[in-house]
C-alpha cells in the first residue's frame, strides 16, 4: 500500500501564498477568500484554512511572500561581484524591473499594489512593507553607488536611490493600470543609466 505523502509545511504555504498573489491580481482584496486560495492553488478543501486560520493571517502572509520575492529580485541585482560594471548592474537592474511590467511579474505588481492599498488600514502589513521599503531603499542606494561615474559627487547617491525607486514604482503602477504601453527593455535600461548617473 502506497504511503500518503505529507506535505512540507513551509513549501504548501509558499504555495498557498503563490495561489492567493495570483487571485489579489486578477479579482483583488474582495476576491481573497480561503475556499478560493484552495482552489486556485489546487489543494485540498481546507487546507488554507488549516495553514492561516483568518483571513487576516493569510493576507498578512501574502505581504510577507511578496515582501520576500521582491527582495530576491532586488538582491540579485546588488549582491554581486564588486567588480561589476557599472552598466551590467544598471542592465540586470532593468532586467528585474521588466519582468515585473508583464507576465507573471506583473500578476505580483497588481497583488503588491492592493497589499499597499490595505496597509493603508492594517498596521500589520503597513510594517512589513515599511520595513521592508528601507530595504529597499539602501539596495537602490548601494547601486547608485556602484552605478555612478568616478567622478561625480558622493553627496547625490541618496536623492538618485530615491529617484530610481520612485520611477520603478511610477512604471509598476502604470503597468498595473493598463494605461500605458509597457516601456521597452532598452529604453528603460537608457533611463535607469541616466537616473543612476551612469548614463550619457
Amino acid at each position: 500500500m502506497a504511503t500518503r505523502r505529507v506535505p512540507d509545511g513551509r513549501q504548501r504555504r509558499r504555495q498557498l501564498c503563490d495561489a492567493a498573489i495570483r487571485l489579489l491580481a486578477e479579482h483583488g482584496a474582495k476576491g481573497l477568500s480561503h475556499p478560493r486560495v484552495d482552489r486556485q492553488a489546487g489543494v485540498p478543501e481546507g487546507s488554507t484554512s488549516y495553514y492561516f486560520r483568518t483571513r487576516t493571517a493569510l493576507v498578512h502572509a501574502v505581504a510577507e511572500r511578496v515582501a520576500e520575492l521582491d527582495l530576491a529580485d532586488l538582491r540579485s541585482v546588488t549582491e554581486t561581484d564588486v567588480d561589476t560594471t557599472r552598466q551590467a548592474a544598471v542592465s540586470r537592474l532593468a532586467s528585474v524591473v521588466s519582468k515585473s511590467l508583464t507576465g507573471d511579474g506583473l500578476t505580483r505588481t497588481k497583488a503588491r499594489i492592493e497589499l499597499l492599498l490595505q496597509a493603508s488600514r492594517d498596521p500589520e502589513i503597513s510594517a512589513v512593507f515599511h520595513a521592508n521599503s528601507q530595504t529597499y531603499l539602501r539596495l537602490h542606494r548601494e547601486l547608485a553607488e556602484r552605478s555612478q561615474p568616478s567622478d561625480a559627487d558622493p553627496s547625490g547617491v541618496d536623492d538618485r536611490a530615491l529617484l530610481t525607486v520612485n520611477f520603478i514604482s511610477g512604471l509598476m503602477l502604470s503597468a498595473a493600470a493598463g494605461g500605458q504601453p509597457v516601456i521597452k527593455r532598452d529604453r528603460l535600461e537608457s533611463l535607469l543609466a541616466q537616473i543612476a548617473g551612469s548614463g550619457p
